[in-house]
């Protein structure tokens, strides 16, 4: 099994982003920040107060034009993603031919998506099951342990294809070679890249929490509510965009040190 240092795959982005910022992140913020703060401003008053509330009742309508537009979203943040690690993984190779690259395998990232998506929502259906069983001894049991159970399998299937970015866009392999692959790459390292995972998205969480508040304080200033959520909202994506390069080519620098 090959060695995986954290360590050293940090100083490595490091040198890459500081090297390659021009590249990278007019990429990133295009492609994955611009959707999330479009979609976030489409989003249906009802949706975010049903998201925001602490009783979480049955979930209001959504429509389908903000399903579709969030369909999109996720198309063009996994196009994105892919483009990023294309220019983290082949160094000198130009943003446009990141992008066609990007463009060539996004179908197989979206079959693999499909696929994994499938597997977690038969896992769901198990745990469901159990959940019936459980919920004749006890309804707060039921509760408390179906929660633990899917954000464990949540947290399984993430970090078990952590890797399946850049597996994708480095080879040619098909849907299913590339799931097999990316889950053999992250064996062995489950608990090192989950640590990794969780202190980055608790720093990127901090990080855009704190940029909201701070310029959604500017934005109600000089605009009232409405510009306190939009300048809010996009200084929050810009910084997590931030956080996201440095983790996206991290992973680049992982999946080099195990592929």
């Amino acid at each position: 099994m090959a060695t995986m240092s954290i360590g050293k795959a940090w100083e490595e982005a490091v040198a890459f982003v500081s090297r390659e910022r021009g590249l990278l992140f007019p990429v990133a913020l295009l492609f994955v920040a611009l959707p999330g703060v479009i979609l976030g401003e489409m989003t249906p008053p009802e949706l975010t107060a049903w998201a925001a509330s602490q009783t979480r009742t049955a979930l209001p309508q959504i429509p389908a034009s903000y399903a579709l537009s969030a369909l999109l979203a996720a198309v063009l943040i996994w196009f994105g993603s892919l483009a990023l690690f294309a220019l983290a993984l082949r160094p000198g190779i130009s943003v446009g031919e990141a992008l066609r690259l990007s463009l060539s395998r996004l179908p197989v990232l979206m079959g693999t998506t499909f696929l994994a998506g499938a597997a977690m929502a038969a896992g769901f259906l198990a745990l469901s099951l159990v959940g019936m069983l459980i919920a004749a001894v006890s309804q707060p049991l039921m509760v408390l342990g179906m929660s633990a159970a899917m954000v464990g399998l949540i947290a399984f299937f993430g970090v078990r294809l952590i890797l399946l970015n850049p597996v994708v866009i480095d080879g040619q392999d098909g849907v299913v070679a590339s799931l097999k692959r990316s889950w053999r790459l992250t064996q062995g390292h489950f608990w090192r890249l989950l640590g990794f995972v969780a202190t980055l998205t608790l720093l990127s969480l901090i990080a855009s929490s704190a940029a909201q508040a701070v310029f959604g304080i500017i934005g109600k200033l000089l605009a009232g509510a409405d510009g306190a959520r939009l300048i809010g909202g996009v200084a929050a994506a810009a910084v997590s965009t931030v956080v996201q390069v440095y983790m996206l080519v991290m992973l680049a620098r992982l999946y080099r040190q195990v592929g």
